[in-house]
């Protein structure tokens, strides 16, 4: 959204627990010890050997130091979820995405750091990147490849700490194939309602 003095400002969509669009507020102002329940999307990056890219999230962000899934965002008020995920890869890792894909339609989370608050309902996809990401220091720190297998083994042992809201995917995902190009999409008819009425 840009605002009347031409500057961007990102919009957070606040929803119902059906995912009914309640309105929207600026993104620097979500988030807080009470943050109310907005939409957000997860999305998993994997390469043509079917790795996968975790990033660790830069200091000044929210859940700030934490190694987590390739990227997250938040759809902007009426726009699609595949164009926000799109847009948020090129901001924050530089990357250009090929086939993306639905996996958790319907996942919700609610996590606490520091005292700042996450309250999303979050839907997971999955998306194979175009070139070598280019990640802006102002969003990711580090960022590598690893195996689908070795990740989840690592992280339901506890062997390796995530994000909490990548924790819960990977415990949903624990029995999925081996390789995530094979996983099967999920059903869309699952999205919270303002992102299927944004098609």
């Amino acid at each position: 959204m840009t605002a009347a003095d031409g500057s961007d400002i990102e919009q957070v969509v606040l929803v119902d627990d059906a995912g009914r669009a309640l309105g929207a507020v600026p993104k620097a102002t979500v988030h807080t010890d009470r943050t109310p329940l907005h939409l957000g999307f997860s999305c998993y990056v994997v390469d043509p050997a079917g790795r996968m890219l975790l990033t660790t999230r830069a200091a000044g962000k929210t859940f700030g130091g934490v190694l987590t899934n390739a990227f997250c965002g938040h759809p902007a008020p009426g726009e699609p979820l595949e164009s926000a995920v799109r847009r948020r890869a090129a901001h924050e890792l530089g990357l250009e995405l090929g086939d993306v894909r639905l996996l958790l339609p319907d996942f919700r989370y609610r996590a606490e750091l520091r005292g700042v608050v996450e309250n999303e309902l979050c839907p997971v996809l999955l998306a194979t990147g175009r070139g070598a990401p280019r990640p802006d220091p102002s969003e990711v720190c580090s960022l590598e490849w690893v195996s689908w297998p070795g990740l989840r083994d690592d992280v339901l042992t506890g062997r390796r700490a995530v994000s909490p809201w990548f924790a819960d995917q990977i415990a949903l995902l624990a029995g999925a194939n081996d390789d995530p190009r094979e996983w099967p999409p999920g059903d869309p008819a699952r999205l919270p309602a303002t992102l299927r009425d944004a098609g």
